[in-house]
């Protein structure tokens, strides 16, 4: 454990714009009711990992709210609380005296997941993580946001913020209300894996006089935006004919954020269009991977309701140039 731990530690040393991804491999030994045993392998990005504890004999309790909650251990500063994540997926989880605990921190808030054990740290291309499709799990679909082959078995990329909402319904970002208006529509392209949080991202945008186009994930923005490229090329236009800024998740499949960031930012045509990042991963600590690829801002997941003002502000900055 105190290797994984390590490695979780070098974790800020993964270079910027590479369109690469480490996450921690875990799994839940699955116990049929037929007493035949299987393995799920799971994954979780080391960014957002703090460490890993061994069980300190927590149980559910019957008086919890929900089956979920283990209870809270105290850990550094934090009171931590605990989620056996076998229940929240639906999945008869084999008791083991060997059982860890993964503490996490993303979104400001600290939390731990019950799980049966952790394998190691593996680097993908995010052009190797496959949307789930048809290929999608039984288990928590919505919490499924990407499949990755690694050696002799898939592993399934959990969405733990969805995780978290669903437990704590007031944690929702889904009553988030812009309270603010341009003067003049501008067109927004929204880039989000999420199903869930492009239509919030929308919905707060178009109340706040946006016209939005909304894609799946960095790849499809990309060929998107190198598309208006050729348009432009061809009408003589430039790109504030067509588009006024990008708004993009940093985790997707195919291609991420912070690489999204960086090509718009090399394209000599491209370049002039402001660029907001948003993530659960956005801290005080990793702000400088945004800085690095060239994005204009960056917004923590918990403050999206703050995306609106904060986009009105870069596009009338950048016109102000033109």
């Amino acid at each position: 454990m105190t290797n994984i731990i390590d490695q979780i530690k070098s974790e800020i040393l993964l270079e910027t714009g590479t369109n690469e991804l480490e996450i921690l491999e875990f799994y839940i030994d699955e116990e049929s009711r037929h007493g035949q045993e299987s393995r799920l392998y799971f994954g979780m990005n080391v960014a957002k990992v703090m460490q890993v504890i061994e069980n300190p004999n927590l149980k559910p309790r019957d008086y919890a709210q929900n089956p979920c909650f283990l209870g809270t251990i105290g850990l550094r500063d934090h009171i931590v609380p605990i989620i056996d994540l076998s229940i929240w997926l639906g999945v008869q989880r084999k008791t083991d005296a060997g059982d860890i605990i993964i503490i996490t921190e993303f979104s400001k808030s600290v939390q731990g997941f019950l799980v049966s054990g952790v394998t190691e740290i593996t680097r993908f291309q995010w052009k190797e993580v496959v949307p789930p499709g048809r290929f999608i799990s039984h288990l928590g679909s919505k919490a499924i946001v990407g499949m990755v082959y690694a050696k002799d078995h898939f592993i399934q990329l959990l969405d733990l913020e969805h995780i978290i909402s669903d437990l704590d319904p007031h944690s929702s970002m889904d009553t988030w209300r812009t309270t603010v208006r341009a003067q003049t529509q501008y067109r927004a392209l929204i880039v989000d894996d999420s199903e869930t949080i492009r239509e919030i991202i929308r919905r707060n945008m178009e109340a706040a006089n946006f016209k939005t186009k909304l894609l799946d994930n960095g790849q499809q923005a990309l060929d998107y935006l190198k598309e208006l490229g050729k348009t432009g090329a061809a009408e003589g236009k430039g790109i504030f004919e067509y588009i006024d800024i990008v708004i993009s998740d940093i985790e997707m499949p195919l291609l991420d954020g912070y690489t999204l960031t960086k090509h718009i930012k090399q394209d000599p045509y491209l370049q002039k269009i402001p660029v907001i990042l948003y993530s659960s991963l956005i801290t005080t600590e990793l702000r400088h991977k945004g800085e690095s690829v060239g994005a204009d801002d960056q917004v923590s997941k918990p403050d999206l309701d703050e995306m609106a003002a904060r986009a009105i502000k870069l596009i009338e900055e950048k016109l102000a140039l033109v």
